[in-house]
């Protein structure tokens, strides 16, 4: 890690050394916001964000996140957590507490197109993406002077349909090894297997071109050169054992139109793959997305 961008996360958390987020999925009812609102001003605590989403408020789901600023949270936040509790209980609540000064650990995963690594290193550097950046790990060596330049580890793990169950195996050494919170698959060609994808439900982030379910499978810009299309796009998504039919996060598109050969189109679609994937990992970052059932409410 450069000190560049060493002092700017140094920076970013002295300055929410005292914040954190909550956010809540319950059954919708009355009463949720003002016993919580309670709860935290008991605890000396003030809401500075809320932000909030009932599907119906006639027995609906309700969800909200919530940012408050509490003195001597650190010391504080265990003891926050566990007063929490019974309230929990009271309301049905699946619900998550996070301080902001503890940043998550990011293990991305790279096969050889490197332009959407290259929009998350440069997030990073630039300060816009609050998170350690812990590992990266690729199935082919060619980026891995990009990222050691920038002190971040780098691991080669060969990987294919033959070597899948061994290359897993260390990817969840490394995992481990570097305490990961979140995965990033920045263009990462290999498909995950189950049992690598469940402990790490919606804590594994993908993106894609938007021509699914269209052109599926090899070389979906020429194919979709010679069909005319007039649009392209990228979704970002969780990833879940439903190939690419996990949780969308994010999405985004451009037009084309018969002047486009494919290398263009390649560029285009590239240019809002980058922007996506590096808004979906910026808001999880931020704790701004909850995921009910195959959707995801998004507090952007």
């Amino acid at each position: 890690m450069t000190s560049y961008v060493e002092e700017k996360l140094q920076n970013y958390r002295e300055k929410h050394k005292d914040r954190a987020r909550l956010l809540i999925h319950c059954p919708d009812q009355p009463g949720i916001i003002s016993r919580v609102s309670d709860f935290l001003f008991g605890h000396h605590a003030n809401i500075v964000a809320s932000h909030q989403y009932s599907t119906d408020p006639e027995g609906g789901e309700f969800f909200i996140r919530l940012e408050f600023d509490c003195p001597n949270l650190e010391e504080k936040f265990p003891q926050i957590e566990v007063d929490f509790q019974p309230i929990a209980a009271e309301f049905s609540m699946d619900w998550k507490m996070t301080a902001v000064r503890d940043l998550k650990n990011v293990a991305v995963f790279v096969s050889k197109q490197p332009h959407c690594l290259l929009e998350l290193l440069w997030e990073w550097q630039s300060g816009d993406l609050m998170a350690n950046l812990a590992v990266v790990i690729s199935n082919h060596e060619d980026t891995r002077e990009m990222v050691e330049s920038l002190g971040i580890p780098f691991y080669h793990v060969p990987s294919n349909k033959e070597l899948r169950q061994e290359a897993e195996t260390r990817h969840k050494e490394l995992l481990d090894e570097y305490n990961v919170d979140l995965i990033v698959l920045a263009r990462y060609m290999q498909i995950l297997t189950p049992e690598f994808v469940e402990p790490y439900r919606n804590k594994i982030i993908n993106i894609h071109h938007s021509f699914l379910p269209a052109f599926v499978g090899a070389r979906p810009y020429e194919r979709a050169y010679e069909r005319g299309v007039k649009m392209i796009g990228a979704t970002s998504h969780y990833v879940t054992n439903d190939l690419d039919e996990g949780p969308i996060i994010e999405q985004d598109i451009g037009r084309v139109d018969h002047r486009d050969h494919v290398e263009e189109m390649k560029k285009i679609g590239q240019t809002i793959e980058r922007s996506v994937l590096a808004r979906a990992v910026k808001w999880h970052l931020a704790d701004r997305i909850l995921v009910h059932q195959n959707k995801t409410i998004v507090f952007s």
